[in-house]
């Protein structure tokens, strides 16, 4: 008998995991797919926002500006990379001048800080690529960047490495509510046994909800994005992560140096009816293409080296519900943008919804954080040598591009929780996740996995199930 079981492994799951892990109890995060990150968190903007666009007194703005407040506390105990760059609202006509200010106003009363309103010469100062005719901006000085893969990967090696217990590739198709306790039926007809649920499940927490309670209570549409990421070469082009006003046109589309130095820009916002659909198309990189140049001037789109997609779940009524729905069985339910920001806030809370309802108690060997993989692109020419001096795996370059080496890539299989996929391993040392795509160091990589994992290389996924690289061999 479990005490808890958490529905899904994305950024919000793996955060309620690790806050529970404080606590005395056995806890067991299950996932449907092969690995953690593999839903919304794989495929956002990877911003941190400051909060000045939720609604005040939603709870889209509370658990948003505490998350990010909580941000760069969590980012140096759970060791994944954060900065604090700031963004600008770019406001380019004077006429549309009180929307802006109405969003500084709306950011003050939800309590954000480091909030202030500047003009035309300053705003090229600080980015020489935004529209030269750009009238205003709203500056927040505590939203920044971080890396969703990694915050994510994190979160579950922390909770891992205090207990909880993760199961992958399992599917929950139906939940049974019993004396005092559920009994949850996976795909595979395995029974687990739980004294409380946590549906952290993204696009699908309708259906989970809808397995126990069968209401109808809930509605997530699917809100697909497509982006486009350009190569590291246009480290720079921008400093701080740009934003449109949004007006009668709509949005616009959003600039922001990523985490690692590339440049990515997009999204499109588009309901689509298949919440598996990930697909990119031509229209909406067109689309994303040409609405930019409202935003900079002369993005070098000649540098792109990949475009991707992500779904949000869009839950209709516009706001997270984060709540104990029944006794024991508690929802994390449309949990879109700001969901990453708002992520470590949302862990903490679930987990004392959790706590006070099965009365648990601290767990005092809790150990806070984990250890990261050695980054030795990063490492002065010293410190590498010594690591290669223990370890000559870490001498010798798997991926080029990004400078990953096997070292690296052995330590990500074998980390708690850890990769098991081609995915799995960009997610957690950007192998493959250069300008090349893969397209040199794929091969190796398939090879190393293989060999860690003790199975054919035939059996090596993309990313599980049905993404098989290699179907026979040529004798």
């Amino acid at each position: 008998m479990k005490d808890v079981v958490i529905i899904g492994a994305g950024v919000t799951g793996t955060s309620v995991a690790y806050n529970l892990s404080k606590y005395k109890g056995d806890f067991l995060v299950v996932e449907k797919h092969a690995d953690v990150c593999e839903e919304t968190t794989k495929a956002n903007s990877g911003i941190c926002h400051g909060g000045y666009d939720a609604v005040p007194g939603s709870m889209k703005a509370k658990m948003n500006v505490e998350g990010n407040h909580m941000m760069r506390k969590l980012a140096d105990e759970l060791s994944f990379p954060y900065k604090q760059i700031g963004t600008l609202v770019l406001c380019h006509d004077e006429k549309d001048f009180p929307n802006l200010q109405k969003l500084y106003d709306q950011g003050i009363e939800n309590g954000v800080g480091g909030m202030k309103i500047i003009y035309n010469e300053e705003i090229l100062a600080m980015e020489p690529n935004v529209e030269e005719d750009v009238y205003a901006a709203l500056l927040c000085e505590e939203a920044g960047i971080v890396d969703p893969f990694l915050m994510n990967v994190a979160y579950a090696e922390g909770s891992n490495l205090n207990g909880v217990d993760y199961k992958l590739n399992t599917e929950i198709t139906e939940i049974i509510p019993e004396d005092d306790h559920y009994k949850l039926i996976t795909a595979d007809g395995e029974e687990i046994l739980t004294k409380a649920v946590v549906n952290a499940a993204g696009l699908y927490a309708d259906q989970i909800h809808d397995k126990l309670l069968g209401d109808n209570k809930f509605e997530i549409r699917a809100r697909r994005g497509e982006y486009l990421l350009l190569d590291k070469a246009t480290d720079g082009f921008v400093s701080h992560v740009l934003f449109n006003l949004p007006t009668e046109k709509g949005k616009g589309i959003l600039v922001t140096p990523t985490i690692d130095g590339n440049t990515l820009i997009g999204p499109t916002s588009d309901f689509v009816d298949d919440k598996s659909d990930l697909v990119t198309t031509r229209e909406a990189i067109e689309q994303v293409i040409e609405k930019v140049n409202d935003t900079v001037e002369n993005v070098p789109v000649r540098q792109v080296i990949t475009s991707f997609s992500g779904n949000r779940a869009h839950e209709t009524g516009g706001d997270f519900v984060l709540e104990e729905s029944k006794k024991g069985f508690f929802d994390c339910v449309g949990i879109e943008s700001p969901g990453l920001t708002s992520a470590p806030a949302i862990g903490k809370y679930m987990a004392g919804l959790v706590k006070e309802s099965l009365s648990l108690e601290d767990n005092r060997d809790f150990k806070p954080g984990r250890k990261p993989i050695p980054k030795t692109s990063e490492m002065d020419k010293d410190t590498h040598n010594e690591l290669i001096k223990e370890n000559p795996k870490y001498g010798k370059i798997i991926c080029r591009c990004e400078q990953v080496t096997e070292g690296e890539i052995v330590d990500a299989i074998h980390a708690p929780v850890g990769a098991r996929t081609v995915d799995g391993i960009k997610r957690r040392c950007r192998a493959t996740a250069g300008r090349c795509q893969g397209g040199f160091c794929l091969p190796s990589i398939i090879e190393i996995l293989a060999r860690e994992l003790d199975v054919d290389e035939e059996e090596i996924t993309k990313k599980g199930k049905d993404s098989f690289y290699i179907e026979k061999r040529v004798k």
